[in-house]
């Protein structure tokens, strides 16, 4: 007989092995190279990511003395293997609500689909990312997509070396931030978890009152998905999200604003690659569009462009050790009104 009385597992009720197995099945195939060209870009991948955070550390003034570390250069379903694990070792302390075993079942291997669905998707743009908590004993590990680099540096007709080394300048600010800042895995995984282990019953309060201003807002907002989300958050969910999309904001913001400052003599074509980078970013089908907005992948570019310039204006006011004042401590970091309004936070932190 199967029990189906209350359950305590922590961690999102998902079934992993069954994302990563519908991320690869759903993955799509990566563009033609020649085995030369292949091996020649997971080559200089690997190693420019190294070269990349000594640039990086010159423009930022961290991490000096820290070991340079080359990338893992992956293809697509090796990505969303990655993505899968690194997910799981984020969300496995979140302590969710009790919740029956039987439907605890039956919704894991739902989400399982689902987001193996959302990685296979992704998986076919993604160039890079830094997990913090992935790799073989969670500690952190840097990915290159070498067949969406590729295929990305042939749509925009750059070429593959200025544009690889760009893409590796981006990536590496990320593991940068997270290695040379002491404090920043724990607290974003500290977030992360409480954002999860806010009881349902706390979120849907007061939903009735709250709906009329949500379909306003998502009127007015021309369909943005995240300002129905927000609306439909309970207060304390609200007040959580609302430091991780500061965070994230500025950790994206941070790594554009890094990409380019490295200049010219890193990047040669930096200038081409980022006017055509941002053109592509804004573009696609309708089909593509859609899927963007319901996956909060738009709403991700607003905060390179939000994050970009919060991180300019107080560069250009404070320097790089003003700006590198956000490092200090989780109460240091901008607030999300304080994005839109870099004074407010150098006022705040800099009086």
């Amino acid at each position: 007989m199967e029990d189906t009385g209350a359950a305590t597992e922590q961690g999102l009720p998902v079934d992993w092995r069954l994302a990563a197995r519908t991320a690869a099945r759903l993955a799509s195939p990566g563009p033609e190279a020649t085995l030369a060209e292949a091996t020649e870009l997971v080559a200089r991948l690997r190693s420019d990511a190294a070269v990349a955070e000594g640039h990086v550390r010159e423009v930022t003034g961290l991490g000096a003395g820290m070991p340079l570390l080359p990338a893992d250069v992956v293809d697509r379903p090796a990505w969303a293997l990655a993505a899968v694990e690194g997910m799981r070792s984020l969300t496995d302390g979140a302590r969710l609500p009790a919740t029956p075993r039987l439907a605890r079942a039956v919704t894991s291997r739902t989400a399982g689909l689902q987001i193996g669905g959302v990685l296979a998707y992704l998986g076919g743009r993604v160039l890079g990312q830094y997990d913090p908590f992935g790799g073989p004993d969670d500690g952190g590990r840097l990915l290159l997509v070498a067949p969406n680099v590729h295929a990305a540096q042939q749509a925009l007709d750059v070429p593959s070396a200025d544009f690889g080394m760009w893409v590796c300048l981006h990536e590496a600010t990320h593991r940068l931030q997270f290695t040379a800042v002491p404090w920043l895995r724990a607290h974003f995984a500290g977030e992360v978890g409480r954002l999860l282990s806010i009881s349902p019953s706390e979120s849907v309060g007061g939903l009735a009152e709250r709906l009329p201003d949500a379909v306003r807002a998502l009127r007015d907002s021309r369909g943005d998905a995240l300002a129905l989300v927000e609306l439909l958050q309970g207060p304390e969910q609200r007040r959580v999200l609302d430091r991780l999309l500061a965070l994230t904001t500025l950790l994206e913001g941070h790594a554009d604003h890094v990409m380019d400052a490295a200049g010219p003599e890193v990047v040669p074509g930096v200038e081409t690659i980022r006017r055509r980078f941002t053109a592509r970013r804004r573009g696609g089908g309708l089909v593509d569009r859609v899927l963007r907005a319901l996956l909060g992948v738009d709403a991700k570019v607003k905060q390179y462009a939000v994050g970009a310039a919060f991180t300019r204006h107080v560069v250009l006011a404070a320097g790089m050790d003003g700006f590198n004042t956000v490092w200090t401590s989780p109460e240091t970091l901008p607030l999300r009104s304080e994005l839109e309004d870099p004074g407010a936070w150098l006022a705040r932190v800099r009086p």
